[in-house]
């Protein structure tokens, strides 16, 4: 499946999805009860925002049986991994610039 940048960012953006994503992060599979559990959200509302990560290529669902587990696609962050890497070394070579010409005004 072929990642859009523009989705991972979208989908991040809201701090609930955010919330989901991370705590399947850091938990590993969890069935959408046990994501509900601890959410402080509805059920129909964290299934629907587990349907946009999923839309967006973050995680990944696995049926099995009544429930669908869902789980965090490993190389789902590499749009905004290469983003950040770009914009670093953007952005450093900016500070680099700066720092060499207030170098050159102090002689």
């Amino acid at each position: 499946m072929q990642i859009n940048p523009d989705a991972v960012f979208k989908s991040l953006a809201d701090p609930t999805r955010r919330a989901l994503f991370e705590r399947l992060s850091r938990e590993g599979e969890q069935t959408v009860g046990v994501l509900t559990g601890s959410s402080g959200v509805s059920q129909p509302a964290v299934s629907k925002h587990l349907g946009i990560l999923k839309q967006a290529g973050l995680v990944s669902a696995r049926h099995e049986g009544r429930e669908t587990h869902y789980s965090v696609q490993p190389n789902a962050l590499a749009p905004l991994a290469d983003w950040m890497r770009f914009y670093g070394r953007f952005w450093n070579e900016r500070f680099d610039d700066l720092e060499n010409l207030l170098k050159r005004m102090d002689q």
